[in-house]
């Protein structure tokens, strides 16, 4: 009976072991519902900085920043990606310009950016800063122009190790403008296999261009300058030749996908963008190269040496306290205002020495008798009553007979959608925060 009782108890054990295995799934099936997205390659496209590396802070909604780009271009991971900048990394040539270029380059290194392709005004920026050698040893560098002095090759070609295959990818910059556009093609020369993706950087687009280069057959993805901040696809989806848009100022990041699907024999090709915005986490040594730019633009001391120009007839600024003698009731309401201390949002964020920022925040920094730096006119610290009624030197001289003078600057000089995102739609909303006046009909009428 002990012997029966015992075989029983063993069969009952591997009859309910033999039941739990049949339950779950052999390890290949599971390995084979990952494996089309292990297929997946991605190449991330940023471009057209034009200086721009961080959101304005001092307004809700905006988009952009290099401390919050990292996150979107670690999404993939570096064996199945590849991050390229089409170029255009600074728009002014000035000093201020000078230390913004240094800090994108050096962004672009941390940020583990591969490719570069550089416009004609960042090559002469990095050669006049004698940073081209050092740049180009940090990535690659490709150029849309022969620039003989320069020896900047137009192509890049690397090959990546996809689960169960081989991917080449060629990249090369353009300019329609200054070559034939025929001449595209030859580029490409050698790189027509099944297992390759070319695409093509042009520096300018038009229908013309993007038909003789559709006619070559060669290129996978053309990608033009931007129609506006957000990337877009610009082709027709049944065409072969992908066309699309890049992004500007920093705001989204495009992404191209390439995958190898089961029943198709070539790559297929996918675009779509991620917006950067506030959500998105920050990288602390993207956080840490900001400051550093904030500290170069304090030491090179360019708030104070600003360009300045005489105001029209002879005017000058006073600052708000003036205008307190005689609208005193509208000065009291003013001050419990925003816009009164508008200054102190810079000294917040540090960037109370930059004047790209400081311009929306003070009176009169374009003018010899407006703002020049807190220690030397801090009356015309804030958004004061001389940035939108004019300067009020005549006027106070007159008492009143003579009306403020210009310039006056409009909302829209400073609430642009790059810097004010939510102002656009809302401008009533925006208007009630300022009233300072006593005049019933005044809202309607302030222009």
């Amino acid at each position: 009976m002990r012997l029966f009782s015992c075989v029983c108890v063993l069969l009952v054990g591997v009859s309910c072991i033999l039941c739990v295995s049949a339950k779950q799934p052999p390890k290949s099936a599971s390995a084979a519902k990952t494996a089309p997205a292990a297929k997946a390659f991605t190449i991330f496209i940023t471009g057209n900085e034009l200086g721009r590396m961080s959101p304005c802070g001092c307004s809700e909604g905006q988009l952009g920043g290099f401390e919050r780009r990292a996150v979107v271009l670690k999404s993939a991971p570096s064996s199945r990606r590849l991050i390229i900048d089409t170029g255009r990394l600074v728009q002014a040539d000035n000093e201020q310009a000078q230390i913004k270029f240094e800090v994108i380059t050096e962004a672009f290194q941390r940020l583990e950016y591969d490719l570069v392709a550089f416009a004609q005004q960042d090559i002469e920026m990095a050669q006049r800063l004698g940073m081209l050698e050092n740049i180009a040893s940090a990535y690659e560098v490709i150029s849309y122009q022969d620039i003989s002095d320069a020896n900047i090759p137009r192509k890049f070609t690397k090959e990546f190790s996809l689960p169960d295959r081989a991917l080449i990818i060629t990249v090369a910059a353009f300019d329609p403008q200054s070559v034939p556009i025929e001449q595209a093609a030859e580029l490409f020369a050698g790189q027509s296999d099944k297992q390759s993706v070319n695409i093509l950087l042009a520096g300018s687009c038009d229908q013309a261009s993007i038909d003789l280069i559709a006619k070559t057959g060669i290129v996978d993805c053309l990608i033009c300058p931007p129609e506006s901040d957000k990337p877009s696809v610009i082709s027709d989806p049944n065409n072969d030749l992908l066309v699309v848009s890049e992004p500007r100022y920093g705001k989204y990041v495009g992404k191209l996908e390439i995958r190898f699907d089961q029943d198709a024999k070539e790559p297929q090709l996918r675009f779509s963008f991620v917006e950067i915005n506030e959500k998105l986490p920050t990288e602390q040594s993207l956080v840490e190269l900001y400051d550093s730019y904030r500290h170069f633009v304090k030491e090179a001391n360019l708030l104070e040496k600003h360009p300045r120009f005489p105001l029209p007839n002879g005017l000058q600024y006073v600052g708000s306290a003036a205008c307190a003698i005689c609208h005193e009731s509208e000065f009291a309401k003013f001050k419990a205002r925003a816009h009164a201390h508008a200054y102190s949002t810079l000294e917040k964020v540090g960037s109370q020495y930059d004047p790209e920022c400081v311009v929306c925040h003070v009176v009169g920094l374009d003018y010899e008798s407006g703002f020049v730096s807190a220690r030397k006119t801090p009356q015309m610290e804030n958004v004061g009553c001389e940035m939108c009624h004019g300067p009020g030197s005549a006027h106070i001289e007159s008492w009143g007979v003579e009306p403020p003078g210009q310039p006056r600057s409009n909302c829209l000089d400073c609430h642009t959608p790059e810097q004010s995102a939510n102002y656009a739609g809302n401008e009533q909303d925006y208007l009630q925060k300022i009233l300072h006046w006593t005049e019933p009909n005044a809202p309607g009428n302030v222009k």
